[in-house]
């Protein structure tokens, strides 16, 4: 299976693609504007230095890939949304965080798109994927750290998230799940935090 990592360098980027080479069945391409300096390339992996807001190079690096994983952040992520639509992958997980719809409530609150202009660009982001016909899912983490990897609560978009953390290991968890079962939360948005109720 062809998988492509955009943000492979962040934080989550870099745990999840160590992860995901653990299976020798994932061939991957790690994408970052540094992804050059982090990872080398093998027979299992291709390192592509580029900008994701650039179409042609995206495209390009897109190709032939059964899974796109994006894990960016910053205020480019309405370019990148626009331009992962144009580039049309098979199937996208698009990483974001809890928040953008002002879902919180109680103490985590503050991080609601009304209370926390850096949420603007994950709003702008997530609608320009959703009103698109991709496959995807928008999978919204809290704030991570590590800890049990079964130590999480799914909800759906409408439903208010049971907290604003959560752990690495339980949003890789679920991630490859997706791709295991692509067909799995297709056109959904979820949240995937630790259940602090």
């Amino acid at each position: 299976m062809n998988i492509a990592i955009l943000g492979a360098t962040g934080n989550f980027g870099r745990l999840f693609s160590a992860k995901l080479l653990a299976n020798p069945n994932y061939q991957l391409t790690v994408i970052s504007k540094s992804a050059g300096n982090i990872f080398e390339d093998s027979f299992r992996v291709t390192a592509k230095t580029m900008d994701a807001t650039n179409l042609k190079d995206l495209k390009n690096a897109l190709k032939d890939m059964d899974i796109v994983y994006c894990a960016v952040s910053g205020p480019d992520q309405a370019v990148i949304a626009r331009n992962l639509v144009k580039s049309n992958p098979k199937r996208l997980i698009y990483m974001t965080v809890v928040g953008i719809y002002n879902e919180l409530e109680g103490e985590g609150a503050e991080f609601n798109l009304e209370n926390e202009t850096e949420q603007i660009p994950n709003r702008n982001a997530v609608d320009i994927i959703e009103e698109s016909d991709l496959d995807y899912t928008i999978l919204r983490s809290g704030y991570l750290i590590h800890g049990e990897e079964d130590d999480y609560a799914i909800t759906k978009k409408g439903e208010t998230p049971k907290g604003y953390v959560s752990n690495f290991e339980s949003v890789e968890k679920v991630a490859l799940e997706i791709i295991e079962k692509p067909e799995l939360y297709s056109r959904e948005s979820i949240s995937v935090t630790k259940d602090m109720i």
